[in-house]
């Protein structure tokens, strides 16, 4: 995954002093600089909610040992053959005394690490087949798992599937420490005043003629005309009406080589933690699962049913989880591209239930004319890849969605995206934790 041959990143030295603390934290707590971090902290909030979540997922105390996480984290990541995180997570395993065997591949781990590897698969690739005699297995197993175990094993593996896919969405693809394919925002650039006042001074990182593609379907002004048009015209919509509006959103059938043939010797490496590598995302509305219904938030939200499980049987995490999704799905600047004033909540709001609409999970409060009214097929067709095929992105996928956005905002869009399926990967293995528990 080596698409983007310059990945432009706020830098250390930043003069914001909340950014720059949270640098140094991370720092101290990993010993290293990631491009994670750096490419976070566009987005200060949310960078500081994503990293307090993380160093509790899997630095703090919890029913998990800590090897037992980073390698749950390594067969997370080896879903989207992500190497770069899989790197990341070999040498933390290594660090709190892993067994270096263990590296081998699955074949060499203990039974109850490999009992994780079914709902590993359905997690990552179709959450919505993942049902309560999954929990069962690995709870009445002859290697049994508390249910608190469980618990944090499923939020391990839902977080780094997510975060797979931010990293092939934003092009990440080396070491930071490494200082390759790596762009500062230059001095004279004040990072101050960038993002936290709208991600406006930031340096550009489109070609100059990108910005005669904006006024075309993919480009902000097409995109900000299709919002203020849809302002102008809403009306109440009866519950049937917005029944209907689900059922004629249409997801780009996307043709996706699974195949590993092509895989270079390095990621060929990735296969020794994964089974069944051609396991991948189905479209939820063309599979004929007679046994799952479409997953209707009302019925189990993360609001009122997930976050109080969570918190429940793996304290704290539940609160640390809500408030980085309350972050990431509020976040705006009220900018798009170089337009100031805008209210991006109607475009936020149809790629966040966009992504839901993926994994079969239906809202009853929203209009989903809104998703088929501003997005259009190129941004659907990157929003799904990212989502569902994250190891397929192209540096052509990134460069020609979203034109005329500056690159903090493609970042933001990609958080929106890691969120989102984190959410619904939850929400499918909580309730089935709940109901195996009634």
């Amino acid at each position: 995954m080596d698409f983007q041959p310059t990945l432009q990143v706020v830098p250390v030295d930043t003069t914001n002093e909340e950014t720059r603390t949270l640098f140094v934290n991370a720092f101290i707590t990993n010993n290293r600089s990631d491009y994670i971090t750096h490419l976070m902290a566009y987005h200060t909030k949310y960078l500081e909610c994503f990293l307090k979540t993380q160093n509790h997922l899997m630095r703090a105390d919890g029913p998990l040992p800590f090897a037992y996480r980073h390698y749950i984290a390594i067969m997370a990541a080896g879903r989207h053959k992500c190497s770069y995180l899989i790197q990341l997570q070999a040498t933390e395993f290594l660090l709190q005394s892993g067994n270096a065997d263990w590296l081998k591949g699955l074949d060499y781990i203990p039974q109850k690490l490999r009992d994780l590897y079914e709902i590993n698969k359905l997690l990552a690739h179709r959450p919505w087949l993942i049902n309560k005699s999954h929990i069962e297995k690995l709870t009445k197993g002859p290697n049994n798992w508390s249910v608190s175990e469980v618990t944090q094993a499923l939020i391990i593996l839902s977080h780094f599937h997510a975060l797979s896919g931010f990293i092939y969405g934003c092009g990440i693809s080396c070491d930071f420490d490494a200082d390759q394919g790596l762009t500062y925002l230059p001095a004279s650039k004040n990072y101050d005043d960038s993002c936290e006042n709208g991600c406006q001074s930031e340096e550009e990182t489109e070609e100059e003629e990108d910005n005669s593609y904006e006024c075309f379907e993919g480009g902000v002004e097409a995109l900000l005309e299709r919002m203020k048009k849809l302002s102008e015209t809403q009306e109440e919509t009866t519950e049937e009406e917005m029944l209907k509006g689900f059922e004629k959103v249409e997801s780009p059938n996307l043709e996706l080589s699974t195949s590993t043939e092509n895989l270079t010797a390095n990621k060929s490496n990735i296969l020794r933690y994964v089974y069944e590598p051609d396991y991948t995302y189905q479209d939820f509305k063309r599979v004929n699962y007679q046994e799952v219904a479409t997953f209707r938030a009302q019925d189990y939200s993360w609001e009122d049913h997930g976050f109080s499980l969570a918190n429940r049987l793996y304290p704290e995490i539940g609160s640390l989880l809500d408030e980085k999704f309350r972050v990431a799905y509020n976040l705006t600047y009220n900018t798009m591209g170089n337009n100031k004033g805008v209210d991006t909540t109607a475009f936020r709001r149809a790629i966040w239930n966009y992504i839901h609409f993926m994994y079969g999970i239906r809202h009853d409060d929203y209009n989903y004319n809104e998703v088929t009214d501003l997005l259009e097929r190129d941004l659907k067709t990157y929003v799904k890849t990212v989502t569902c095929y994250p190891e397929q992105v192209s540096y052509q996928d990134y460069k020609n969605v979203l034109k005329g956005f500056q690159h903090s905002e493609k970042v933001h869009v990609n958080l929106m995206m890691l969120e989102a399926r984190l959410q619904a990967e939850l929400l499918y293995s909580l309730r089935a934790v709940m109901r195996y528990m009634t």
